[in-house]
């Protein structure tokens, strides 16, 4: 089913510029050509394979990054056509249809499993080593200050954002869970390495809270967005073990008309829905959702399968995030 009450956005998933670059309100035709090119979305560079359909799946291996042998389960797998890669600048991407390796750097690139995403060589100090839970705001003004880039997790309310945010940092109760939605209610702020930030933002949705309550948190996790320079990237975690919502698509729909950077997260990708009770596996879920952003979107924004039980898609995320924070440092 297209959903036709969400508009046809003509617009590009972009990477953030360091917080002097960027502004609130920004009119790309005013930038200079050169800082457009560096402000355009990873994979909005056309890759171009003489010898590949880019329209075709690829059969690559997509190897997982995870050091944990304790977990022996089968994850859920999606075929990625090159032109829905989503490519980091400076990456040759020759190699994923050939055994060719780049003869300057030594390296070749190679997809994160369970995801879209080119690993490029950005991609360095991934691992959590320290993780701390420094404060909480409910405003965008009372938010640390000290200009370190941010990763902001949001979803609908009951969707796993603390049980994820707890699975990156390989711990239990960093952020507090509840079998009860809407228990986040504020910004908060975990500090990792001394050197960035997760921050767990209110769920949207059936959040058992007054009106006006959510209302209060809905407007100050959008002046978040739209206010905060040292944030890199929004991850808009999305419910894999059920069907596409509307109020996911609106929200990911706002985030792409403020131009607003975003990763999708699909989480609970370990839930096998029984076929005989109607329901769809989680990567049936994953790629119905990804044919409705389709048409509101015109580049493929990156995204992820993930599960907090099965702790798939962990070291995929914090190599994303590293990907995206180095390159922002950088630039």
């Amino acid at each position: 089913m297209i959903l036709s009450y969400l508009p046809k956005l003509q617009t590009h998933f972009l990477l953030p510029l360091k917080p002097k670059t960027l502004k609130t309100h920004f009119n790309p035709s005013l930038l200079p050509l050169t800082h457009f090119r560096i402000f355009s979305l990873f994979s909005s560079l056309s890759p171009t394979l003489p010898t590949q359909n880019p329209k075709s799946p690829i059969s690559i291996s997509q190897q997982s990054d995870s050091d944990d042998d304790d977990v022996d389960v089968e994850e859920p797998h999606i075929e990625v056509s090159i032109d829905k890669l989503f490519v980091p600048p400076e990456t040759d991407i020759s190699s994923l249809t050939s055994s060719s390796t780049n003869t300057k750097t030594g390296w070749s690139a190679r997809i994160l499993k369970g995801s879209n995403i080119v690993l490029s060589k950005y991609a360095s100090n991934a691992q959590v080593i320290n993780a701390e839970f420094v404060k909480s705001s409910v405003a965008t003004e009372a938010c640390p200050n000290d200009g370190l880039p941010e990763f902001a997790l949001v979803g609908r309310s009951n969707v796993g954002k603390s049980s994820l945010l707890n699975s990156l940092v390989r711990r239990k109760k960093l952020a507090l869970t509840s079998k009860k939605p809407g228990k986040t209610q504020c910004i908060n702020h975990f500090r990792i390495n001394d050197s960035w930030y997760l921050v767990d933002l209110p769920g949207y949705g059936f959040a058992a809270a007054p009106g006006e309550v959510k209302k209060e948190w809905d407007k100050f996790t959008k002046d978040y967005f739209l206010q905060r320079s040292t944030l890199v990237s929004v991850f808009l975690l999305i419910d894999a073990s059920i069907p596409a919502k509307k109020i996911d698509l609106e929200y990911a729909s706002w985030l792409g008309q403020n131009k607003i950077p975003m990763t999708l997260v699909f989480t609970k990708c370990d839930k096998r829905k029984k076929k005989k009770n109607g329901g769809k596996r989680p990567e049936e879920n994953v790629q119905y959702f990804q044919e409705l952003i389709r048409e509101f979107f015109e580049a493929a924004p990156p995204w992820i399968m993930t599960s907090s039980v099965t702790n798939q898609g962990r070291d995929e995320i914090l190599l994303h995030m590293a990907q995206l924070r180095n390159y922002w440092l950088k630039h």
